[in-house]
């Protein structure tokens, strides 16, 4: 039986996955690399670690399965990370990425140079600090003999595209998260390449998600141990990808992913955006179609600095023993009653994207009182999250878009009491599936078209995703999640202010 290969280049690993043609999973590989953050805001990653384990992550797989039946590879990762290259494609400096802030004052450039009403006109999107087009006017700007020095931009996935293949490519769905990208017409904007004083040439050729862009090189073979010449499928940006890996392949079914961010992603069959940009509006990894998605930059990532900042003696104890910190902490959650007695959590600890565009944002508790022991600060993360989620659906469905059921993914989706947490204050029933391995696993299904083992994308999603388990809005809670949001949503308003403020001081 035929074997098909998904790559996914994360934020804190390169995972590689390997299924038959049925979808079943046959293997699977993480290989984890660090994250730096040499200044606050900043948010970079070092290259050679994403080769190294993606390298690694393959040799896995290579070691597990039959590689003669391998018949492609799909690649998907984090978006929006620039990795800078000379004229003999070596890397000039750290590749900055999609978390990181230090833009603020090029987004700003950028609106003006170009018009905040025109921009989103010409790339269908704002001018956001963790999109690819700031980072390069901020190289321009702030180490201009690097920028002196670039010759090619290419996205995380893509470099190590090019590692495997020797070969510049993207695909539109990536491409889409550059600011650089027409994506009503699925092509780059030049005339904004322009504007901004950016050489096209920089920019890569960009494909649809199931489309062959080159083939796994003799060295590359040499150091997977798979065979030379396996083609290397163009594939998506993570978010794009993990919707293929969900089946978010048509209108009214979503998806929730509740990983590091926290993504809601709806298939759209046109081009609709929103006319303040608070949502994205990219292609899809399904040729002729594409996606809206509002991004929350904190939600299991909030889970995760929540247990590493007051569970530290919990967490020890739980590794020690073999027990999962994560499921007694939200254990801890279900002590406490919906709507945690009025504590409300704002998740903004790396700032917000959807629907603030607030890089100054910072979390915060609010309402504590004697009552609220870890308990109700456990519930009150959860659904601060919820709540920031709910943001996207919203604006989604103001769009004229139906959310009629929600697939989740990602680490948090784990947790039953979150998914009922996520269907109350969502309003929609929250669906699990037969897998859930991630944007590699939406790779890999791309892979399968690309190798002609299925017609299309939607044929593929088909014939592999099935629902496992469903979770119904709770009509009670409804109503109470109903009232905090509305407060949740007040908050962010009085305090916004005061962010800018406080960033001010610290500078």
């Amino acid at each position: 039986m035929s074997v098909v290969l998904g790559l996914d280049i994360g934020t804190s690993g390169a995972k590689a996955i390997a299924m038959d043609e049925t979808g079943r999973l046959l293997a699977s590989a993480l290989v984890e690399y660090p994250l730096g953050s040499p200044k606050p805001g900043w948010a970079e990653q070092d290259p050679a670690d994403w080769e190294r384990a993606a390298f690694e992550a393959l040799a896995t797989l290579a070691s597990r399965v039959d590689t003669s039946r391998v018949k492609g590879i799909g690649l998907t990762g984090q978006m929006h990370g620039s990795v800078f290259l000379d004229a003999e494609n070596r890397v000039i400096r750290p590749a900055i990425l999609w978390c990181d802030q230090r833009t603020a004052a090029q987004c700003d450039w950028i609106t003006e140079k170009v018009g905040a009403t025109r921009l989103i006109e010409m790339v269908s999107n704002p001018a956001l600090t963790g999109f690819t087009a700031p980072k390069i006017i901020w190289l321009r700007d702030e180490e201009p003999a690097h920028y002196e020095r670039t010759c090619k931009v290419l996205l995380p996935k893509d470099y190590i595209r090019f590692v495997l293949t020797g070969t510049y490519a993207t695909d539109v769905a990536d491409a889409s998260g550059t600011l650089l990208f027409d994506v009503k017409n699925r092509c780059w904007h030049r005339e904004l390449m322009s504007l901004l004083g950016i050489d096209p040439e920089w920019m890569p050729p960009a494909f649809e998600g199931p489309e062959i862009t080159g083939h796994l090189t003799a060295a590359a073979a040499a150091k997977t141990g798979l065979p030379a010449g396996i083609p290397v499928v163009a594939g998506g940006g993570d978010q794009a990808a993990n919707g293929v890996g969900c089946g978010i392949v048509r209108r009214g079914v979503v998806s929730a992913s509740l990983g590091t961010s926290g993504v809601v992603f709806a298939h759209a069959e046109q081009v609709s955006t929103d006319p303040e940009g608070r949502l994205h509006t990219f292609c899809h990894a399904v040729p002729g179609a594409w996606h809206i998605m509002g991004v929350v930059l904190s939600a299991g990532g909030a889970l995760q600095w929540f247990r590493n900042a007051l569970w530290q003696e919990a967490w020890a104890a739980a590794k020690a023993e073999g027990r999962e910190i994560y499921e007694e902490i939200t254990a801890a959650a279900a002590g406490a009653p919906a709507g945690s007695e009025g504590l409300l959590f704002l998740p903004y600890l790396t700032g917000e994207r959807t629907p603030h565009k607030d890089p100054f944002a910072r979390g915060a508790f609010v309402g504590l009182s004697l009552r609220h022991d870890r308990r109700y600060l456990s519930r009150a993360v959860l659904e601060g999250v919820a709540y920031a989620m709910n943001d996207s659906a919203v604006l989604i469905r103001n769009m004229g878009v139906p959310v009629d059921q929600v697939r989740c993914s990602g680490g948090g989706a784990r947790s039953r009491l979150w998914r009922q947490i996520m269907a109350d204050v969502i309003d929609a029933p929250m669906i699990t599936i037969n897998v859930d391995e991630g944007p590699a696993y939406g790779a890999a299904i791309l892979a399968a078209v690309a190798s002609g083992l299925y017609g299309t994308v939607e044929e593929a999603c088909d014939a592999i995703i099935r629902e496992v388990d469903r979770v119904e809005p709770d009509a009670a809670n409804q109503v109470t999640y109903a009232k905090w949001f509305e407060a949740y949503q007040a908050l962010y308003r009085a305090l916004a202010p005061e962010y800018r403020r406080i960033h001010g001081l610290l500078d």
